[in-house]
């Protein structure tokens, strides 16, 4: 090397060790204050839900059952199975005390009125994986029997026309939808 490249050399690595020593202090503490800030909202997290957990532990939802508003106050539901962001399982029981075959299964919160009974939709499983499977059924509160109307693999489903005796519902899975014509 010539002296003026050793020259330069030794002008830039001087620069360079400046920056550095002068910079690593600023950057250490930068570091230490963002680790030091991540552990106070952590903590400080972790304090707020053991607050929220301890007010829920007053309220205790899912062994309480509560009247079904579109049952004309005749059923009774409890919750069963809550899918994260999705739907409710529900057990039903009768108001009135009546033993009922509503009680063997799980239902989903959906519930319409019509003269000859409830149309419920039936799980037939409360796997989270599983799911959505299960059975629109009708339900007669006088004799007591569920009937099958049918299987719809989406939620998003709703009873758009009731005719003389034919039902129309409509459902929508995400990608595709349909209908269905089910004669009562």
């Amino acid at each position: 090397m010539s002296k003026i490249q050793l020259f330069f050399h030794y002008v830039f690595r001087f620069i360079w060790n400046s920056i550095f020593v002068l910079s690593y202090p600023i950057l250490a503490s930068f570091g230490l204050l963002f680790i030091g800030l991540t552990l106070l909202f952590s903590k400080l997290s972790q304090l707020l839900t053991r607050l929220k957990l301890e007010e829920k532990k007053g309220i205790v939802e899912q062994t309480n059952w509560e009247t079904l508003p579109n049952s004309n106050d005749l059923l009774e539901a409890k919750v069963e199975k809550q899918i994260l962001f999705g739907p409710v399982g529900v057990r039903l029981r009768r108001k009135d005390g009546v033993p009922s075959v509503v009680e063997d299964y799980v239902f989903g919160k959906k519930i319409r009125i019509l003269p000859e009974g409830f149309i419920l939709e039936k799980w037939n499983t409360l796997d989270a994986t599983a799911l959505p499977d299960f059975d629109i059924c009708l339900y007669d509160p006088e004799r007591d029997k569920i009937r099958l109307l049918l299987q719809i693999s989406s939620f998003d489903w709703h009873l758009a026309e009731v005719k003389e005796k034919e039902l129309v519902f409509k459902w929508f899975d995400g990608t595709q939808g349909g209908e269905q014509l089910v004669q009562l």
